[in-house]
């Protein structure tokens, strides 16, 4: 096999390894965002809660200062009846009573009603911070396992960027650069095997005379169809990294 074939199948598989990494990372970040998620979402709803409940006893807060100005109404009219002279003013004293008596009782009625609202809030925001509590121990737990994951991932790929770096430095620049324009577009696809005279990376069919230089792999060869560099398989087996 032509040597500087052999160079850039090697490098290939050396590069899909380091790639391979990828998706690994992404699901070990992804597992920690999913605890980070779930805490934010009980916190959120901590917060709620809280607003509800401020809400609440601002309410509260507003029909208890109602009913300070009701009862001072009422008194006032209490002394008032002693100045009444008329009838008329007896009636409209008694409505003006009874109007503030009702008022009187909405308000009570209300504050009560907000009390309710309160105390189930406060339990439910009781209940979320145990929940959060328990998430906060999940995602530290989690984030300290992926942080050794990844620890772990970042040690192995270090390895095989040395590897990398080495077999590049022995490899012809011009080749190399060959190898790396593909590589841009075609990705860990740059090196494929030729199986049943077909390109692994397009399956695309290759017509007899390229496969016939294909097999005798004397040459850097790239596929007609989408430019990438071919090799062919059973020749290729007894290269591994």
């Amino acid at each position: 096999m032509n040597k500087h074939l052999e160079e850039l199948i090697e490098l290939s598989k050396l590069d899909k390894s380091i790639d391979d990494f990828t998706p690994l990372i992404e699901t070990a970040q992804k597992k920690v965002a999913r605890r980070a998620a779930q805490r934010d979402e009980i916190l959120e709803k901590i917060a709620k809660l809280n607003q509800v409940v401020a809400k609440a006893k601002s309410a509260a807060a507003s029909y208890e200062e109602q009913i300070k100005v009701l009862n001072e109404k009422l008194v006032r009219g209490v002394a008032k009846e002693k100045e009444v002279k008329t009838e008329k003013e007896m009636k409209a004293l008694s409505m003006e009573a009874e109007l503030a008596k009702e008022t009187l009782s909405h308000a009570n009625e209300e504050i009560e009603r907000h009390q309710v609202i309160v105390a189930a809030k406060e339990e439910e925001i009781a209940a979320a911070q145990v929940e959060l509590e328990a998430a906060n121990e999940e995602f530290e737990k989690v984030s300290a396992e992926v942080s050794e994951k990844l620890n772990s991932i970042e040690d192995d790929k270090a390895k095989l960027f040395a590897k990398r770096e080495e077999k590049t430095m022995a490899i012809d620049m011009k080749i190399l650069s060959f190898y790396e324009k593909i590589r841009i577009w075609a990705k860990n696809t740059a090196v494929v095997p030729v199986k049943k005279q077909a390109c692994y990376g397009c399956y695309m069919k290759l017509n007899e005379n390229t496969y016939a230089t294909v097999i005798k792999s004397e040459e850097i060869i790239t596929c007609p169809h989408c430019g990438r560099i071919m090799y062919l398989e059973s020749q290729a087996d007894a290269n591994e990294i």
